[in-house]
């Protein structure tokens, strides 16, 4: 997920760590989780590494949104006679950009598909990335995977801009992209990790924050770089700041008691109750205990053919898995297609990335307010009206304005979403539903660039084929049922009985 999601795409491999983070809030109320205990719910520390997980998802942004600038709308003329094919001595028009991939590459007519396929790599590399570094994180524990997906993703960033072919730059940005899959998924484990259950879904939300930052920062990348290739030298310097980690990003303590190394998990823990001002006698024997207790409390995990066994299970994992695809199909196509509306395409793409991060602040109450079903409902159907209205008004501010509205209600869908899908799911599946549906969203991502290029058959072509999805995604989400003020199952026979009519709610409800 972009950011949630999208920035928030968390596969179900690491079942270590987000299972902690689900099981240890609302599934354990009745009991106080240990480590909150000692490191306190949110303090200075917690805060402290909120900061500096969340500057990770500023190159992030970077890398995944950078196709607007490295592939934006270049004209060129053959013979005098503008856009036409075949043209074997292209002339580009330079008056915005210097250089783009497609002029530097000449991709265009029957190349022309080279363009949407090194974005659709890249969204492949964070996929990729997500089921790889997932794995990595509960093997080597958090801190080792991440440190790699940063240097990594700062050596194959600024080898991109120096590739010497199409390919090889392609390739690159797929490497890149496996690492921005990487360091999404570690960063929201470790951020979780160390957070009360009571903050987790405000944090989860403020998560993609940094997202948005990052993609209004870029139209500035893009007017002072307007070469491609100094362009991406641009945004890949600034995630140098990143191997501050080395020295700074702590191990999680959950990771640590799991794999039974508890003297390093101790020494973490005290140093967090230092920094929050909290009481750091005994815990060394109460840590020993809890890790002991642990061993007798092992919740035997489900898999994907579960998911699919039985209706009520099987019918939400469609749903839910259909609102992913939309979302991040949807986010990531518009906004690329925001860059190829008329007018200025440095104020279309600020403008667009400013009302998503007014989107994100947005749901943060909207959680709290209102439930998860209407939220889905009203802006499925938002994002869906705003394309098919750009179809009908004038290219100009007013399509930029009406792609932007359907920009943020996605992002909105993409926060959501997240939650939605860890509430509906028992434990025992439910990092096997997040998989499956982060891998969809993966998957529609890996489409959106397609769509755009229907603009050159008929200009109505991608606002509608974009609002399409969201259409059909609105229209299923009325067959979930609200998970809002339930708390969370744990057995298959739990969540196969949940919201149906038959039976009474009143003993799901806190």
């Amino acid at each position: 997920m972009p950011g949630v999601s999208g920035n928030n795409a968390v596969p179900a491999i690491f079942a270590s760590g987000l299972d902690r983070y689900l099981t240890s809030g609302t599934e354990a109320a009745q009991r106080v989780d240990l480590i909150q205990k000692i490191t306190g719910a949110f303090g200075k520390y917690q805060l402290f590494l909120c900061l500096l997980v969340f500057a990770s998802k500023i190159p992030i942004a970077f890398h995944q949104m950078a196709i607007i600038f490295l592939a934006p709308q270049t004209p060129y003329t053959c013979d005098g006679k503008p856009n036409v094919c075949p043209c074997p001595n292209p002339v580009y028009d330079r008056s915005i950009f210097n250089n783009t991939i497609i002029s530097e590459w000449d991709l265009i007519c029957g190349n022309r598909w080279l363009t949407s396929f090194s974005q659709t790599l890249f969204q492949l590399g964070t996929l990729l990335g997500s089921v790889f570094f997932g794995m990595a994180s509960d093997r080597f524990g958090r801190k080792i995977p991440m440190l790699v997906a940063v240097v990594v993703q700062i050596a194959l960033g600024i080898g991109a801009a120096f590739a010497p072919n199409y390919w090889t730059f392609s390739i690159m940005r797929l490497i890149v992209g496996i690492t921005v899959g990487g360091t999404m998924v570690i960063g929201f484990v470790i951020v979780m990790e160390f957070m009360g259950p009571q903050y987790r879904d405000v944090v989860s939300a403020v998560y993609q924050i940094p997202f948005n930052l990052g993609h209004m920062l870029l139209p500035l990348f893009g007017y002072f770089f307007r070469d491609y290739s100094n362009f991406q030298l641009a945004i890949s310097l600034p995630t140098l700041v990143l191997l501050s980690y080395l020295c700074l990003l702590p191990e999680t303590p959950r990771w640590l008691i799991a794999v039974h190394r508890t003297d390093e998990a101790v020494k973490i823990l005290e140093r967090v109750a230092k920094v929050n001002n909290l009481p750091t006698d005994n815990i060394k024997t109460e840590v020993e205990a809890y890790e002991r207790s642990l061993k007798g409390n092992t919740l035997k995990k489900g898999t994907i053919v579960d998911l699919v066994r039985t209706p009520n299970l099987r019918k939400n994992i469609i749903v839910m898995s259909i609102n992913w695809l939309a979302c991040s199909y949807f986010f990531y196509g518009v906004s690329q297609y925001v860059g190829q509306l008329s007018g200025d395409v440095f104020i279309n793409v600020a403008a667009s990335a400013s009302v998503t991060l007014l989107g994100t602040l947005f749901s943060i109450p909207l959680l709290k307010a209102i439930g998860r079903k209407t939220i889905l409902l009203i802006f499925n159907f938002v994002s869906a009206f705003s394309l098919l209205l750009l179809i009908a008004v004038p290219q100009g501010a007013a399509s930029v304005i009406c792609a932007s509205i359907g920009v943020v209600a996605s992002f909105i869908v993409f926060v959501v979403v997240y939650l939605y899908c860890s509430e509906l799911f028992p434990t025992v599946v439910r990092n096997a539903a997040l998989g499956v549906s982060s891998m969809m969203a993966r998957v529609g991502s890996m489409i959106a660039p397609f769509v755009i290029d229907l603009k050159l058959k008929a200009y109505w072509l991608p606002p509608l084929v974009f609002a399409v999805m969201p259409l059909i995604a609105g229209s299923l989400s009325l067959l979930l049922p609200e998970t809002k003020g339930c708390k969370l199952m744990t057995t298959i026979e739990e969540g196969e009985r949940f919201g149906k009519k038959i039976k009474s709610t009143s003993d799901e409800k806190r």
